[in-house]
C-alpha cells in the first residue's frame, strides 16, 4: 500500500473517532465520506487498493449488513495477498459485528479462522481477545 494512502486513511480513522467522541457529526459525515471515496477510486489499482482501506471503512460503517459487506471486501483482498495480520483482524471484526446482531452462529466460523491466522502473527493481544471470544461462543 501507498504510504501516503496509509497515512490519509490513518488520519481520517482518528478525525473519525474524535468526532464521535465530541458527538460531531458533520465532521465524521465528511471523514467517513472520504474514506469510502478512497476505497471506490481505489478498487482493483494495484498499489492503492488494500485490505486496511476496506476494514476502516467497515468499522465506521453504520449499517451491519453493508459493514459486512466491507468487512468481506477487506478479507478478499487480504486473503489474494496472504496477510495473516489482516485475515485475523478482519475475521475478528466480522465475527464481532455477527455477535452484536445477535448471529453467532455466523461469528464461529470467523472466529475460527481469525485463530488460525492469529496464530501466525505476532499479535498476542489479538490472538488472547480472538481466544476469549471463541471460549464465549462455546
Amino acid at each position: 500500500m501507498n504510504t501516503k494512502l496509509y497515512k490519509r486513511v490513518h488520519t481520517l480513522a482518528e478525525t473519525m473517532v474524535e468526532a464521535v467522541a465530541k458527538s460531531n457529526q458533520k465532521t465524521f459525515d465528511l471523514c467517513y465520506d472520504e474514506l469510502k471515496q478512497l476505497c471506490l477510486e481505489h478498487e482493483g489499482v494495484e498499489r492503492k487498493d488494500h485490505p486496511v482501506q476496506w476494514e476502516t471503512l467497515a468499522d465506521f460503517t453504520e449499517d451491519a449488513e453493508l459493514a459486512q459487506q466491507y468487512y468481506q471486501k477487506a478479507l478478499d483482498f487480504a486473503e489474494a495477498i496472504e496477510n495473516q495480520d489482516f485475515i485475523a483482524s478482519i475475521n475478528y471484526a466480522s465475527a464481532v459485528l455477527s455477535i452484536e446482531q445477535g448471529q453467532p452462529e455466523l461469528a464461529l466460523p470467523k472466529l475460527q479462522a481469525a485463530d488460525v491466522a492469529a496464530a501466525q502473527t505476532g499479535d498476542s493481544e489479538l490472538q488472547r481477545e480472538v481466544k476469549q471470544l471463541l471460549k464465549k461462543l462455546k
